[in-house]
């Protein structure tokens, strides 16, 4: 009994010390705001930001964390017609790469 494997739900093998490593993501964005993410064992590598003008000075505020770059700017193929439909008077979209710190 004392030497046999344990076994987890899906049936792999539990290994002490193979936990994924949890890190600390920063993004910092052009107008100096930084997002901090984490701890996460997901290897996240870019965060995106829409900052949606309202009118009359109000704004809203969408964001989220990606795993390619890629999949960070095709969220701007579909942006411009979710504005329209919304009747947003412009909006700003920015894509930073998320730093380990």
């Amino acid at each position: 009994m004392w030497g046999r494997r344990r076994a987890n739900a899906k049936g792999a093998r539990y290994r002490p010390g193979m936990a994924k490593k949890k890190r600390i993501l920063t993004a910092t964005m052009a107008d100096g705001y930084v997002k901090t993410i984490g701890p996460t064992a997901v290897p996240f590598t870019h965060y995106w930001r829409i900052v949606a003008h309202l009118g009359g000075g109000r704004t809203e505020v969408f964001w989220g964390h990606v795993k390619s770059l890629k999949e960070a700017t095709g969220k701007q193929a579909a942006l411009a017609e979710a504005a329209k439909q919304r009747g947003w008077e412009r909006y700003d979209f920015e894509v930073v790469p998320l730093v380990e710190s």
